[in-house]
């Protein structure tokens, strides 16, 4: 890869994807609210998708929230407790197990919109193409398995993709480090930032309400009281049973 090509993608894109990830879910939020949704096709069947969508949900939430603070998360805050090492291998395993449960669920999503002929034809070409980047960025994740447990004894890919990564966030981005990184991190991290580009665009903007949803956790209980009907006497029906008996 040439030089100057490696340092856009790895210290200017970034910050384009981060951008449009942002700013383009606000506008959508504010000028199509009525495509702010996940389009389910859950009528259509509905087993493959209870079993698709439940195994894909556990595994992708998993491999979120793993990257995030794994990558994320500055060695000297987790050092007293577990090494770079056994941090990567803690990371491959798990990592490893939620990527297969994910792949497993996200096959059976891509076999369902694709080979379904009442699915299809209520799909949306980019709903497909989403779910195809997604399938493509889930093969990338998992061969880099095999590259990691190589670097298992000094943990320094681990420790070189999160120094770039906090560089990104604390606007200090280096790209140096990635240099002696194997092809298919770089692929799969480059994969990754264009999902976050496309993601304004496609039905992944649900996951933002998904988030917003654990609000409801913190909101107080709702009180809901009866109200008694202050009726005159000629109107109140116990009064009207006497004069009737």
């Amino acid at each position: 890869m040439p030089l100057a090509l490696h340092h856009f993608l790895f210290t200017v894109y970034p910050y384009i994807c981060l951008a449009v990830f942002l700013m383009g879910s606000l506008a959508r939020f504010d000028r199509d609210q009525y495509t702010w949704k996940s389009d389910s096709s859950q009528l259509l069947r509905a087993r493959q998708l209870r079993w698709g969508s439940n195994l894909f949900h556990i595994g992708i939430l998993f491999l979120l929230f793993g990257h995030t603070f794994g990558l994320l998360t500055p060695h000297v805050m987790y050092g007293w407790l577990i090494s770079a090492p056994h941090k990567q291998m803690l990371a491959i395993v798990t990592g490893g197990i939620a990527g297969f449960i994910c792949f497993i669920g996200l096959t059976m999503l891509l076999h369902r919109r694709m080979f379904d002929p009442r699915i299809r034809l209520t799909s949306h070409r980019t709903d497909l193409a989403i779910l195809i980047i997604l399938w493509v960025q889930l093969v990338l994740g998992l061969i880099t398995l095999p590259f990691s447990y190589a670097h298992r004894v000094d943990a320094s890919a681990m420790l070189i993709l999160a120094d770039w990564a906090q560089g990104i966030f604390t606007l200090r981005p280096d790209a140096t480090g990635l240099l002696s990184v194997a092809w298919p991190f770089k692929v799969h991290m480059v994969l990754g930032m264009t999902i976050f580009l496309l993601f304004p665009f496609s039905r992944l903007v649900h996951i933002w309400s998904g988030f917003a949803s654990l609000t409801y956790l913190t909101r107080p209980y709702q009180l809901v009281r009866s109200r008694r009907l202050n009726l005159p006497p000629s109107h109140d029906p116990r009064r009207h049973q006497e004069h009737t008996t």
